[in-house]
């Protein structure tokens, strides 16, 4: 390992955050886009990748995770209910494949965000965030890494995933270099974390990573952090974090790498109302740049910030994802109305301005430590009845 760890995220580099459509996402229309799943909001999304990083593509279809929950109450207890599900992205269609496991074989009460890799055996290695315990009577918020490894089912044109695998915890918070993840009560924005588990194979070594997001100690009781794993003969072994926010943020989600022209391009998301003071940036994909996976880190566009929310709509999008194409996924959250903050109305009005399903694409250019948004969504994109076909 080389370069300085961790890198800090500071005020200092906030403090350089300008306002740029190089930066900023394009405003949604006002009509809300067709849901893809139209009973289930759907959230964090993933694609099956390749050993190579690059998304599986099995009979014609690209193959994608993604949270979801009934479309029910009020947006933000979504969390509570959320599975796995798996679907088919061809031809600008997708189609529903139903969740990734059965019921109740989770290793936690809810299932949260992950990563997935097809292995050369024609399993997939299934990495999720087991958030409470299995049969709890309430929602409770222990988190742990955890991998099942299903078989990739392909007969005849349909797809699916073996069922009934087993389920294996490979990580949890040390409770040293990490805050343990672990409170009985809380909610989004309010707890610690240890989640999110994004593979990665590095090029330069061949080994195998993964990137968590963390919380450590902080002037406001904790601050985010990206941990890192590396497979090992014996399981996964817990490093040192890769960033820490600087007691300027808590709560960092979604880190993932992209390697572009040797260079290695760590991304993150987080909310406005998660950084000190709250509201002090944007909500938005962040980033970091370096030469090798161990840094030294600098900071995308001197802030950090890569793609903002409009500033007249800041809870837009969420949840960005940049693929190896660098292409940049995220799903649909607030429209607001009138300056309020949507996720704090009650359970009617949150869920009249709430989207639920994924968002068009974007591009993104690389260019050293400069990034930009190169594509807005064509207005068919956001138009599109993107239905799918039903779950058989």
């Amino acid at each position: 390992m080389s370069g300085t760890r961790p890198t800090r995220w500071t005020r200092h580099h906030l403090d350089a955050l300008v306002e740029s459509p190089a930066t900023t996402a394009p405003p949604a229309p006002a009509a809300p886009r067709p849901r893809v799943l139209p009973h289930h909001d759907i959230w964090d999304a993933w694609p099956l990748q390749q050993s190579d990083g690059a998304p599986a593509v099995v009979h014609g279809a690209g193959l994608w995770m993604a949270l979801s929950a009934p479309a029910a109450g009020h947006p933000e207890h979504r969390h509570d209910h959320a599975r796995i599900r798996l679907l088919a992205r061809s031809d600008e269609r997708w189609d529903d494949l139903g969740h990734v496991f059965a019921a109740g074989t989770s290793l936690g009460s809810r299932e949260w965000s992950g990563s997935a890799v097809i292995r050369p055996d024609g399993t997939v290695s299934v990495f999720y965030t087991a958030a409470g315990r299995a049969g709890e009577s309430r929602p409770t918020f222990r988190q742990r890494i955890v991998e099942a490894r299903p078989e990739l089912l392909t007969g005849g044109q349909a797809v699916e995933l073996e069922q009934g695998v087993e389920h294996r915890e490979v990580l949890r918070s040390d409770g040293r270099s990490y805050e343990p993840a672990d409170e009985f009560d809380g909610g989004p924005g309010r707890i610690r974390a240890f989640r999110d588990p994004s593979w990665f194979r590095d090029p330069a070594d061949g080994r195998e990573y993964l990137l968590v997001a963390a919380s450590v100690p902080g002037p406001e009781g904790f601050m985010g952090a990206v941990a890192i794993a590396r497979a090992a003969s014996g399981g996964w072994v817990l490093l040192p974090p890769l960033l820490v926010a600087d007691g300027v943020n808590h709560e960092i989600e979604r880190p993932h790498v992209v390697v572009h022209r040797s260079r290695y391009y760590l991304f993150f998301c987080t909310t406005r109302r998660s950084f000190h003071p709250a509201g002090s940036a944007p909500t938005g994909l962040y980033g970091f740049v370096a030469p090798t996976l161990w840094g030294p880190y600098e900071p995308l566009n001197r802030s950090g910030l890569v793609i903002q929310n409009p500033p007249a709509q800041p809870d837009q999008a969420y949840a960005w994802l940049v693929l190896s194409s660098l292409r940049v996924t995220s799903f649909l959250n607030y429209r607001s109305a009138n300056g309020k903050d949507p996720a704090q109305a009650g359970p009617d009005e949150a869920r009249a301005g709430f989207g639920g399903t994924f968002a068009p694409m974007l591009d993104l250019a690389l260019e050293g430590t400069s990034t930009r948004v190169l594509r807005a969504p064509r207005e068919e994109e956001w138009t599109a009845g993107d239905q799918p076909h039903p779950a058989s």
